[in-house]
């Protein structure tokens, strides 16, 4: 539709021009979709050109479809006119015409432009959770999505190895482990650090309490308690380098790589690059020397390093501390810098959560004081937390969700919601199994993506697996119908471009999956242009309703549907299980061919 709109509005430019003299521009010549109450296949709002021209709308509409309906090798085929709104009827030749060479229409042009996508970031002291897991999962469609559209795209992480955190599951490794590890318990490394981190909590507070009961007040415990100065002399050791203290950094830290490892390849997501903050964090410090020269910064008497960004609305930023060391302000632009010579990237994209919204207003303004043009295409996608219906998580106390704990759940969900249908019953074991995880996994990426990433929101497992309403269970087994339906009708070949359809008739089913077919270009660049995947999962719940109307009444392999009509719904029907197939794929989600 996007074609032909262009069409019409070069022929509207040229039937003004020609009759008032005036110039109309393309952005006052507006189209809509055609509401579901009126005849019409797209709609012209009329109020914008009306009121250059100083003409009644509804008199202009129907001037303007007049001349439209009678041009000769015009598509419009009938119009009709409500409170200046321009209903146009578009003959079926079009649609058939389009759908012919639908391959060629959807295909996206290279861009020359490289985007870089950082999501999950996640910290080695414990395991990912379910907030990560909406992290991971909106950053890599993101990066799926953004690739479609025609980009480059590097997939990074930031890994958070080093601090006090790692340092508190060390030390509480060291202090009551009894030496376990990964292959003597069989727990999975991550969790098995995890369990520390919370052991180091316990620890923490007990000490704090027994510090309050013998009089001290609790700021004072808190600072002195003995876990925590432990804690903080294990972190200076390791920044000067102690071998024993690198050794278990080392060793821990390679037990959580292996673990975040298993967590990614079960949901089927991976990097380019990953970047460690034992790495990164001295960065920075050259720009800051770079800053003070073009006085971006100034130094306080205690040779502290700051950044006024009042005027700006924003508050005054510390970069460099009296001592030297930066702070995390100070390694995000400097890694940003680093990215973009390595890459040379148009643009990068922070996935992370909006109580960092903040911090990243400061990060892209100081990069554009100092200079650097690509702060404009520095985008932070901010998503709102997710919680259970239990309440929030917490990962101090070993309340979270593990996204281990997670992926087996809606698993099960899946396998508890297809053996109470039964209807699985002559797939073998093995992919019994796979279409259990295949399904698990799709209802939870769908449940989490289709939600406005700004919105906190709240994780249903139950709700994800059901097989009706706005779900991926349901999308997925509108493709296995469609796909068993191809094999009743022993239905083959490449691309709807093999066959023609000159006397095709079109039902308004069969019209309205045309249209929702042509919008998959739109929709991604749509998606790609807002960071919302949740553009896709619309668009493929709607895409799968329509059909299944479509399916329940019209004749595809009954009585009633003649060998071209058959011939054509057959390809509809291919053609529908095909973008369904790849819509899902940029949301990260698999579709079955049976179910």
């Amino acid at each position: 539709m996007q074609d032909l709109q262009q069409t019409l509005v070069a022929d509207i430019q040229q039937h003004i021009a020609h009759k008032y003299n005036v110039i109309i521009e393309a952005s006052k010549i507006v189209f809509q979709q055609t509401r579901r109450e009126f005849k019409g296949d797209t709609t012209l709002m009329c109020f914008p050109i009306a009121s250059q021209l100083k003409q009644n709308p509804d008199t202009l509409a129907t001037e303007i479809g007049t001349f439209l309906k009678d041009k000769r090798n015009s598509y419009v085929v009938g119009f009709n006119v409500v409170k200046g709104f321009l209903n146009l009827e578009i003959a079926d030749t079009y649609f058939v015409n389009q759908f012919e060479i639908l391959d060629t229409l959807q295909r996206f042009l290279p861009t020359n432009q490289t985007v870089v996508v950082e999501y999950a970031s996640p910290n080695t002291n414990k395991p990912l959770h379910l907030g990560h897991v909406r992290n991971i999962l909106l950053g890599y469609s993101m990066a799926n999505i953004l690739r479609e559209a025609g980009n480059t795209v590097k997939k990074v992480q930031v890994i958070n190895d080093r601090g006090i955190h790692i340092c508190k599951s060390m030390l509480a490794w060291q202090q009551f482990s009894n030496g376990e590890t990964p292959q003597n318990t069989g727990i999975k490394g991550d969790h098995l650090v995890g369990k520390y981190y919370v052991a180091f909590d316990q620890w923490y507070k007990k000490a704090i309490a027994q510090l309050i009961e013998t009089g001290i007040d609790k700021t004072t415990a808190e600072k002195t308690a003995e876990p925590i100065v432990l804690a903080q002399q294990m972190l200076l050791k390791w920044e000067q380098n102690d071998p024993q203290t690198l050794e278990l950094w080392q060793t821990m830290n390679g037990w959580v790589y292996q673990g975040f490892d298993e967590t990614y390849k079960s949901l089927g997501i991976d990097f380019d690059k990953n970047y460690y903050e034992s790495n990164t964090y001295l960065l920075g410090k050259s720009l800051v020397a770079e800053g003070l020269e073009k006085s971006v910064f100034y130094q306080k008497a205690d040779q502290s390093v700051w950044i006024d960004l009042t005027a700006d609305g924003l508050d005054e930023k510390l970069v460099l501390r009296a001592d030297g060391t930066s702070v995390y302000i100070t390694q995000d632009f400097g890694l940003a810098v680093e990215r973009f010579n390595e890459f040379q990237m148009n643009a990068m994209i922070y996935t992370v959560g909006n109580e960092q919204d903040y911090h990243f207003k400061v990060l892209f303004l100081i990069l554009k004081k100092l200079g650097y043009a690509f702060a404009d295409k520095c985008f932070h996608l901010s998503y709102g937390m997710v919680e259970l219906p239990e309440g929030k998580m917490k990962s101090r106390e070993g309340t979270v969700v593990d996204a281990d704990d997670l992926i087996a759940l809606v698993k099960n969900e899946a396998k508890n919601e297809a053996l109470e249908r039964g209807k699985n019953n002559d797939l073998s074991p093995e992919s019994q199994e796979q279409l259990f995880e295949m399904v698990g996994l799709g209802a939870l990426k769908y449940f989490i993506l289709k939600v406005d990433a700004k919105k906190k929101m709240l994780f249903n497992p139950k709700e994800s697996v059901a097989l009706q309403g706005d779900t991926a269970p349901f999308i997925q087994y509108t493709h296995a119908r469609i796909k068993s339906l191809l094999r009743k009708g022993n239905f083959s070949f490449t691309t709807s471009q093999d066959i023609q359809f000159p006397d095709v008739v079109l039902g308004m089913l069969e019209k309205d999956l045309l249209k929702q077919l042509f919008q998959y270009k739109e929709k991604v660049l749509l998606a790609s242009r807002d960071l919302n995947p949740s553009v896709l999962t619309q668009y493929a719940f709607g895409l799968a309703q329509t059909y299944n109307t479509f399916y329940q009444e019209t004749p595809i392999l009954k009585d009633g549907a003649d060998g071209s009509k058959q011939n054509f719904r057959l390809i509809l029907c291919y053609e529908v299980a095909q973008t369904i197939k790849k819509t899902m794929r940029l949301l990260g989600i698999e579709v079955p061919e049976k179910m």
